[in-house]
């Protein structure tokens, strides 16, 4: 199972103090989706022992920003995400098949619906749930946070969406154990296995874009190689 973290400077800690936190606590591997950390990857996994892996995350006032960075940043980083937050932008993230996550899709004026859900599913945009407001907000805020999950876990299962779960971490500090956020998930109304399948989402996606960046693949099934006659 794999976080998605905000590394500094994004965020407050360093990639290298994020994958030594999430080693510990069990996690495969950490996906650094920064706009401007540049930390040496490869030392790092060897460091901390398990996966690093080298993400964007875009935010974007409005759509025609987002996607001249999505153009600009796609072939350099091996996960791309989208923050969205408004309508617009919810939309521009799942309608563009370049695009691997849409972040906190219910944050801010942002909101899904069956239309939106099920251009995520048609074009293998993931749906991030934000796991990070229920742990961290508290009274009116975090519940909320509860019934914008509860809403978005029924559109994503209707539609049978991609997604990946996070607790949207800023700081080692609220890094949380696969088992915390599992416990975060039943209260919404996710299985065990579901979250699960959420944390390993991130670990599938990175391992598929990196076998895409690879010399040996031309398009989806089929690649360079040596064939016999």
């Amino acid at each position: 199972m794999y976080e998605a973290v905000h590394a500094h400077p994004d965020g407050e800690s360093t990639a290298a103090r994020f994958a030594a936190t999430a080693a510990r606590m069990g996690y495969e591997g950490v996906v650094v989706r920064a706009r401007d950390a540049t930390p040496d990857y490869a030392a790092v996994r060897e460091a901390s022992g398990i996966d690093v892996v080298d993400a964007v995350e875009i935010v974007a006032s409005d759509p025609e920003r987002a996607s001249g960075a999505v153009g600009g940043l796609r072939p350099d980083h091996t996960v791309l995400c989208v923050r969205g937050g408004t309508n617009r932008l919810n939309r521009f993230a799942v309608e563009n098949e370049r695009v691997d996550v849409l972040t906190r899709p219910m944050a801010d004026e942002g909101d899904v619906n069956h239309v939106l859900a099920n251009r995520a599913a048609a074009n293998g945009v993931r749906i991030e749930f934000d796991f990070g407001p229920v742990l961290r907000a508290t009274g009116g805020e975090r519940v909320q946070a509860l019934r914008h999950l509860r809403k978005l876990r029924e559109l994503v299962a209707d539609a049978d969406a991609p997604f990946v779960v996070s607790a949207n971490p800023h700081s080692h500090l609220q890094l949380r154990a696969p088992r915390e956020l599992i416990a975060v998930g039943e209260a919404v109304g996710f299985d065990p296995d579901t979250v699960r399948d959420g944390l390993r989402e991130w670990g599938d996606l990175a391992a598929r874009n990196r076998h895409r960046q690879s010399e040996s693949f031309i398009g989806p099934g089929v690649e360079r190689g040596r064939y016999e006659e």
